[in-house]
């Protein structure tokens, strides 16, 4: 499946007065979804959507009580309507700067937002859902079926390659733990070390699971006639007939733009990759600034990414409510 098309670009005149009380960079589950509870908070709220969400390939969302199998651009549509339905704004663009801006007179966060078109936001707040990108081991034939025969979490498409020969393609120390979950979901399975250490402990569990290991080097994916793949070409030769590979990405949160921001960025554990420090309900160091779904949290699936977005963007209004009572107070006569 294509990436979204997300709905009609909003024009100028239908943005809120400035400063806008939120700016949600993000448009996927996460960004909605903390837009969805600012607006309901009767908070002024705009939220940029470039329209690449990161499960785009995917069929259907899964482990998502009440929508699951939704595919993913019915269920962004929904959540752009129900934003639009109380008050917000759902544009399209691509944000190429974002950065603190000299805060009110009472000290107040301020921010601008700059998009692609040449569009500059001035808004209070900033909710930060940009997500991740996934980054695949350089295998030829690899990338060309990500998403469909290839894929890396068994929450979200273990139950549809169910009883099928499987491949791990090993990129660190995860992808242990990755072909123990895939093992539960079929008898066959096989994993490919290209290089990386698997130790006699590990060798013998998977061998008490029925896990084959091939520890030669991996050439290309070959792919099928009817548009799947056929198996994984070694550098011998050799042919070792799969339907279907999992491999464990690096996911690395999408930033670009944000630099000014200074947002805390850290390493994942285990090599997996580097994503935004947050605390609770995605705070961050730098005031006025929150961050939610993959960005900060890369295991995070739709349904959490939702409601961590819904968690922020509540979070966001009770500090909106106490700087404007704080305002109101001080031109309060006495």
């Amino acid at each position: 499946m294509s990436a979204t098309s997300p709905a009609p670009e909003h024009t100028a005149r239908e943005l809120p007065a400035e400063p806008i009380d939120a700016v949600v960079i993000g448009g996927g589950a996460a960004g909605l979804n903390g837009a969805l509870m600012l607006a309901r908070s009767r908070r002024s709220v705009v939220v940029i959507d470039s329209g690449t969400p990161r499960n785009a390939p995917a069929e259907g969302v899964h482990g998502l009580l009440g929508h699951d199998g939704v595919p993913p651009s019915e269920l962004l549509e929904r959540g752009r309507a129900e934003v639009r339905g109380y008050g917000g704004s759902v544009r399209t663009g691509e944000v190429i700067k974002a950065a603190p801006a000299d805060p009110s007179a009472d000290g107040d966060p301020r921010f601008t937002v700059t998009l692609a078109d040449g569009t500059t936001l001035h808004a209070r707040r900033l909710l930060v859902a940009t997500g991740l990108r996934d980054v695949l081991p350089d295998i030829p034939g690899l990338a060309e079926h990500w998403g469909h025969s290839v894929v890396h979490c068994p929450y979200c498409h273990g139950w549809e390659v169910r009883d099928e020969p499987i491949g791990v393609i090993a990129t660190g120390p995860a992808s242990v733990h990755q072909a123990l979950l895939f093992r539960q979901l079929t008898d066959d399975l096989v994993y490919f070390t290209r290089g990386t250490t698997l130790d006699d402990d590990t060798r013998a569990r998977f061998a008490a699971r029925g896990i084959r290991v091939v520890d030669d080097a991996v050439d290309q994916v070959v792919a099928e006639d009817d548009g799947g793949i056929a198996g994984v070409r070694l550098a011998d030769g050799q042919l070792v007939a799969r339907r279907v590979l999992s491999v464990a990405t690096t996911m690395l949160a999408r930033t670009d733009g944000l630099e000014d921001l200074g947002l805390p960025m850290q390493d994942l554990p285990l090599g997996m990759g580097r994503h935004v420090v947050t605390g609770m309900a995605g705070t961050t160091e730098v005031p006025g600034v929150w961050v939610a779904g993959n960005a900060t949290e890369a295991s995070a699936q739709v349904g959490a990414s939702a409601a961590a977005g819904a968690m922020a963007g509540a979070h966001i209004n009770a500090d909106l409510v106490t700087a404007d009572t704080t305002a109101a107070l001080a031109q309060t006569p006495r």
